[in-house]
């Protein structure tokens, strides 16, 4: 039986709208995907697909670095380490040399590097049993934007008008890339240069130092591992604003879980922030400085802030075990950085990366040298040039992607010292297109009378 015209006309104009309802609804999906909020939740998506194809084709945590001078971590020196006199005086070394250094494991040569023990801080004044301070206004974090989040959420305890976009500006200003770090230098950096407040970084804080803060009224960003129930580990910053004796508690606003979250002081303290050698920002207006570094008493030199934190990892590296004990010995690289003493500091990394090798694929903090540049400069300034470049094409594979500038920046000095000119130039040109904002690169290549990217 043949179908009727009207029948015809009915068919193709159902087809006909049919048609234009799926463009309607394609244009309409297409719209929603440039909302700010649905884009950077796909972008959030894609990025995880991504890393999980990535991780997939590459895991990363099967790659390993092996120092070209190693230390094979054993009992007499980790006892040796920990051991060491408050006394000895071991002055600190820069080695500048193209060859190797050489070295070797015997307890003279692991316990050289000491220098003596900070002054005991004095008696903490009695605080109250609780404090929580308001006004932090709660952000929830963009793709990756933990860091300018966070420093929105401690500048707007002083009243500063803005938000994590408008610290990213600055502190990832290339948009074309997903920079994996933002380090607290470069928050004081922000505030200094373009909010009327002062700020500070220092390493070596504790639960008595947190307390003290907040109850002179001082919130605390601190930058600390990322434990989550998978245990697949990353970095994070928190903003500290209360605590409580009665429950053990602190509170802290989280821009990847919750504002007012609670956390246990000891699993706070000794386990989230120990991950990055206990960094801590602290921001202020000017009238409030004398107050502030009465609170700080000695632990404002930098330099006896990091003799601090290095007798703590001294002291913690007996009791520790795993992943725990691989990050007290890396702190303890880190510490000795920061006092220049770069044959200690190259010794610590590499009983940190010799442990590291030891751990089970699924407890290895492959991120942390996203955010940590320490062992860079201790190889380098130890002349084991070759050993800063194959930590830093590690990471590389690590990360899978081409960022990290502050890698680029430390693999192209290393080729400088080892007279690769061209690489060099190459890797200070990347570094310094990653992040306009980066003026070490630039520098390099200004010497270098090579041209800016």
């Amino acid at each position: 039986m043949r179908l009727t015209r009207p029948r015809r006309r009915k068919r193709r104009s159902f087809a006909l709208w049919f048609l234009v309802g799926g463009v309607v609804i394609c244009l309409a999906m297409f719209a929603l995907t440039l909302l700010p909020p649905v884009r950077e939740r796909l972008t959030w998506q894609a990025a995880r697909w991504q890393a999980q194809v990535r991780r997939a084709l590459n895991p990363p945590e099967e790659v390993v670095f092996v120092p070209q001078t190693q230390i094979t971590p054993g009992a007499a020196q980790m006892t040796a380490f920990a051991a060491l006199s408050a006394d000895s005086t071991a002055s600190p070394t820069t080695v500048l040399t193209a060859s190797p250094v050489a070295m070797t494991v015997d307890a003279a040569v692991v316990t050289a590097p000491s220098t003596a023990a900070p002054t005991p801080l004095p008696s903490p004044t009695p605080l109250p049993p609780k404090v929580m301070l308001t006004g932090v206004v709660h952000e929830y974090q963009q793709f990756n934007n933990c860091g300018p989040a966070n420093l929105a959420m401690a500048l707007s305890f002083w009243g500063w008008q803005g938000d994590q976009r408008d610290t990213r500006a600055f502190l990832r200003p290339n948009l074309e890339v997903d920079d994996k770090n933002v380090s607290p230098e470069e928050m004081v950096a922000f505030v200094q240069r373009f909010t009327a407040l002062r700020a500070l970084t220092r390493v070596g804080g504790d639960l008595d130092l947190l307390k003290g803060l907040i109850a002179g009224g001082f919130p605390v960003l601190i930058e600390a591992g990322h434990h989550p129930p998978k245990d697949w580990w990353m970095g994070h910053y928190l903003v500290v604003n209360g605590y409580d004796d009665t429950t053990g508690y602190f509170t802290v606003q989280d821009s990847l879980i919750n504002p007012d979250q609670p956390f246990l002081y000891e699993e706070l303290a000794s386990r989230w922030w120990r991950d990055f050698n206990y960094v801590y920002v602290l921001i202020y207006p000017p009238e409030r400085e004398a107050q502030l570094f009465s609170i700080l008493g000695p632990r404002l030199d930098e330099a006896y802030s990091y003799e601090l934190a290095a007798q703590r990892a001294l002291r913690e590296i007996p009791a520790r075990e795993g992943r725990d004990l691989f990050f007290t010995w890396f702190n303890l690289g880190s510490s000795r950085v920061g006092l220049k003493d770069y044959s200690a500091a190259a010794q610590a990394y590499d009983m940190a990366f010799s442990i590291y090798r030891t751990l089970s694929e699924e407890q290895r903090p492959y991120r942390l040298m996203w955010y940590q540049m320490g062992p860079y400069e201790a190889y380098y300034y130890t002349g084991r040039f070759q050993d800063v470049i194959n930590l830093a094409n590690t990471t590389f594979t690590w990360v899978g992607q081409a960022v990290l500038e502050e890698s680029y920046y430390w693999r192209g000095m290393a080729y400088a010292a080892l007279g690769q000119t061209n690489q060099a130039i190459a890797d200070f040109q990347k570094a310094a297109a990653l992040n306009p904002n980066y003026a070490a690169p630039r520098q390099e290549l200004e010497k270098l009378g090579a041209s800016l990217p």
